[in-house]
């Protein structure tokens, strides 16, 4: 049975952010994961996790301004030193949190940054980072994210992410398979899994159209959980959607997915 891991981002916005850990844990995951930890003292969230046992499982590196809607920051040559010093920072919130993987969102492409500069700068710090995380044991990933909701996000598709981290030449540089996402690009959802399955290292989920739980949209959950037993997808599945109504009522997927609990 697939690990799902509750996103304390979108999830159990019914309470505060420090207090959605017991929540999580309440409703019976045992994995949480979330956007960023900057705001928060490192040691803040480790006494949470250990107070209730869960694992973090996955957080994304520094992404620039996210209030004034940056995305990331990755691809911007002007930010290269500011990139840099945030995996340095993420690395220290990681190894304290017992973070085994961090996310790189790269960013939206401004009108006037011409498509080779910006993979060049990608490519650059990608081997950047992805260097500095092998050497502490943490893999890097990147998420292609849709073009509708985040408008000019540079990386938005599967095949071009791929592509991209052949270019930069790491054996520590994954693909984080958000399954909303690429509905929303691309389709192919179980056969791009399939064929991609030794790139993934980690998988997130949401209904279309809505990004709400599985069950209000088009995916076939059922189906494709199945298929990533069948196939031996081993890591965690993000549960990173807007619930419809509250969160623990929304939890009902799990029961008409044929899931008996959460982790």
């Amino acid at each position: 049975m697939p690990k799902f891991a509750a996103n304390l981002t979108m999830l159990f916005n019914e309470v505060p952010f420090l207090d959605r850990f017991k929540a999580a844990a309440a409703a019976g995951f045992r994995g949480v994961e979330f956007l960023f930890p900057y705001a928060f003292h490192r040691d803040q969230i480790a006494d949470k996790l250990n107070q209730y046992q869960l694992d973090l499982v996955l957080h994304n590196l520094p992404a620039g301004n996210w209030e004034a809607g940056e995305r990331g920051i990755a691809i911007l040559p002007e930010r290269v030193s500011e990139f840099r010093e945030g995996v340095g920072e993420a690395i220290v919130y990681a190894k304290a949190l017992g973070v085994k993987q961090l996310n790189c969102l790269v960013g939206k492409q401004p009108a006037d940054l011409s498509n080779e500069t910006a993979r060049e700068t990608l490519v650059g710090n990608l081997r950047f980072a992805a260097e500095q995380l092998k050497a502490e044991g943490i893999r890097l990933l990147v998420e292609p994210i849709n073009t509708f909701d985040i408008p000019g996000f540079y990386v938005s598709g599967t095949k071009q992410a791929l592509g991209i981290f052949d270019e930069v030449g790491s054996d520590n540089l994954f693909l984080q398979y958000d399954i909303y996402h690429m509905q929303r690009m691309e389709g192919e959802l179980a056969k791009t899994i399939e064929t991609n399955l030794s790139r993934i290292a980690h998988v997130q989920l949401a209904d279309n159209p809505g990004r709400n739980e599985p069950g209000t949209g088009e995916i076939n959950y059922a189906y494709l959980f199945a298929l990533l037993d069948r196939i031996g997808y081993d890591g965690w599945i993000g549960c990173e959607y807007k619930p419809a109504t509250n969160t623990v009522d929304g939890l009902g997927w799990f029961k008409a997915a044929g899931l008996r609990e959460a982790a």
